[in-house]
């Protein structure tokens, strides 16, 4: 399972651009990904972890602006259709499974 974390932040003064950095830092150092600019994603490889995670989020939450949190399949992700100027980007796969032995 995918979760999506897109946000818009204030910006407009010292304080608030730095409270936006420490919960972009706090995404990254949770393993998320930069997808485009204030948007992040993550794999979560089941619902124990979808719920850790989710809980770890909502306890570095920024008082002020908008968050949006999305969570969908592996075959949903790989179904998302992007362009970079303007050529479309090869499909995206979801990322391989680990086996311990």
């Amino acid at each position: 399972m995918w979760m999506l974390v897109m946000f818009d932040l204030p910006v407009s003064t010292k304080e608030q651009r730095k409270k936006a950095n420490q919960f972009r830092h706090a995404l990254l150092d949770k393993g998320f990904e930069r997808v485009q600019f204030s948007v992040y994603a993550k794999f979560c490889t089941g619902e124990a972890k979808r719920k850790a995670v989710l809980n770890q989020i909502q306890m570095v939450l920024p008082r002020d602006g908008k968050i949006d949190i999305l969570f969908f399949t592996d075959k949903q992700y790989e179904s998302v259709i992007s362009y970079h100027n303007r050529l479309q980007a090869p499909p995206k796969n979801a990322p391989k499974q680990f086996q311990l032995i």
